[in-house]
């Protein structure tokens, strides 16, 4: 019979950081397979095609960036990455390189069963995408490029609604100044973060009831934007 539970692929060269994430992610019901080294994390994906990677970045053999710099060149697996590597410029670098989500040691287990749960529910809204997005009294349809607040169509700039699109298609992912820059202004642009906020600020005016403290689009500092999905709203003020 196949196993039908998800495999994950805990990379970490300290056994008792791996016991650990093993203990708990059985517990919850998930088959753990495990690696100390970069290439044997290659090498284990390769051959298992786990649904998720747990990456630490203090590896012997290799910087676990470029691990995941590795798996993005033929994989989209979700990489949660966790790393005692609590600066800006470290967690810009990962999602730049196409993290899924970055957790700093120490950490507690009911936070990363959450954040793998999330991963796990963006790879499935991935592989079967819809062209209608829903979160809160927000509404994109990417099929018709209509954009609704409180059922009431809001009109957004072409810069605007691609930025959403973006945001949509990763949403409640973070999305990296670079990445957002790149995408909608080009590679050469892709350091005006100046100039980003200043549409970020103009787009949350339009889909925002109070753009000051905003419930959809939020900013994770100096690192770039995310776009909560339903189950990360919070309920009306």
């Amino acid at each position: 019979m196949t196993d039908a539970r998800p495999k994950i692929l805990v990379v970490d060269d300290e056994p008792q950081i791996r016991r650990f994430l093993r203990l708990g992610l059985e517990g919850h019901g998930y088959v753990v397979l495990e690696a100390a080294t970069a290439d044997a994390a290659l090498r284990a994906a390769v051959a298992a095609q786990p649904e998720l990677i747990v990456l630490d970045l203090g590896l012997p053999d290799r910087d676990g960036l470029e691990v995941l710099g590795a798996l993005r060149e033929w994989s989209r697996v979700p990489v949660l990455v966790l790393s005692v590597r609590n600066r800006e410029d470290e967690k810009v670098r990962a999602f730049d390189l196409g993290a899924d989500d970055y957790v700093v040691k120490p950490f507690g287990m009911a936070e990363l069963l959450a954040r793998i749960k999330a991963a796990l529910r963006r790879r499935v809204e991935r592989e079967a995408p819809t062209p209608l997005f829903r979160v809160g009294g927000l509404e994109v349809d990417l099929a018709r490029r209509i954009v609704r607040v409180n059922d009431a169509e809001v009109r957004l700039s072409p810069k605007q609604y691609r930025l959403l699109q973006i945001l949509v298609a990763n949403a409640g992912k973070v999305v990296t100044h670079r990445q957002l820059l790149s995408e909608v202004w080009g590679v050469v642009h892709r350091d005006d973060v100046q100039y980003l906020r200043v549409f970020i600020r103009k787009l949350r005016s339009r889909i925002e009831a109070d753009p000051a403290r905003p419930r959809y689009l939020l900013t994770e500092l100096g690192v770039g934007y995310r776009l909560r999905t339903p189950d990360q709203v919070p309920g009306p003020p």
